[in-house]
C-alpha cells in the first residue's frame, strides 16, 4: 500500500485503522470488480493488476481509463452527493482489491490534511486524464486513436517500451473507439511502416517520434 503517495503521509496509526477496516479480495480477468449504480460502501485501493474504468448503457461501452497497479478507484463516493458507483470496473488480468471502508477514508480526509492534498491531487489526475480521452474520441482519425492508446499503454501503464500487452484485439478497439478489424488492419500498416513489432503478445514501440506526430496529428 506504500507505493501510492497518499497512504506515505499517514500515521503508523492511521495506517493501522486503515488495516482494521480493509479487505483483501482477489478478481479473475474479466471479473467486474465494482458495478455502476451498485451502492458505494468503500473505496478501491488496485494492490495489483490491471483494471478498466467505463460506463455503458446494455449495448455500447464507454472506456474512461486503463487503470494499473497501485492507484485508487471510487473516490468520488466520498461526497454525500454521490451514494452509488458512477461507473463500472472489470479486471482486465488476475488483480488484487483492497476495499477500505467508506467511513474510515472519510475520516483520514478530515483529520489529515495531507492526506486529503494527495487524494484531491489524485482525483484531479484522474479527471485530466478522462479529458484528454474525450479530446482523443471526439477529434482524432483512427489513426491517431490507436497511437494515442499504444502511446499510453508505454507511458503510462507499463512506462517501458517493450512489455507484454494483456489486451485482446477487442479490447484494443474498444478502448480506441473502433472496430476489431480496423484496429487489426491499423497495427498491420503500423508493423509494416516499423512503428511497432509485435511477437505473439509482446509488444515493442520502435519508433517514438513518429507515432507521437500520428497520435497529434490523426
Amino acid at each position: 500500500m506504500h507505493q501510492c503517495r497518499c497512504f506515505d503521509t499517514l500515521t503508523e496509526n492511521e495506517k493501522k485503522l486503515v488495516e482494521k477496516n480493509s479487505v483483501s479480495i482477489s478478481y479473475k480477468k474479466g471479473e467486474v470488480i465494482c458495478k455502476r449504480g451498485s451502492f458505494a460502501s468503500h473505496v478501491m485501493y488496485l494492490e495489483s493488476g490491471l483494471a478498466k474504468v467505463y460506463i455503458e448503457d446494455g449495448v455500447n461501452t464507454l472506456v474512461l481509463k486503463i487503470l494499473p497497479e497501485k492507484n485508487l478507484l471510487g473516490l468520488a463516493s466520498v461526497s454525500d452527493d454521490f451514494k452509488t458507483f458512477e461507473y463500472s470496473v472489470m479486471a482486465y488480468i488476475d488483480s488484487e482489491i483492497l476495499q477500505i471502508d467508506i467511513g474510515t477514508f472519510k475520516k483520514l480526509l478530515v483529520q489529515n490534511p495531507v492526506f486529503a492534498k494527495e487524494v484531491i491531487d489524485i482525483q484531479n489526475a484522474n479527471s485530466v486524464q478522462i479529458y484528454g480521452r474525450f479530446f482523443c474520441l471526439t477529434h482524432k482519425q483512427s489513426f491517431g486513436r490507436l497511437a494515442d492508446i499504444l502511446l499510453c499503454l508505454s507511458d503510462r501503464i507499463f512506462k517501458k517500451d517493450e512489455f507484454e500487452l494483456p489486451l485482446s484485439r477487442k479490447e484494443l478497439a474498444e478502448l480506441s473507439g473502433l472496430s476489431s478489424e480496423t484496429v487489426i488492419r491499423m497495427l498491420k500498416v503500423f508493423r509494416q511502416d516499423s512503428l511497432i513489432g509485435i511477437e505473439g503478445k509482446m509488444f515493442k514501440l520502435l519508433d517514438r517520434e513518429k507515432m507521437k506526430q500520428i497520435s497529434e496529428t490523426g
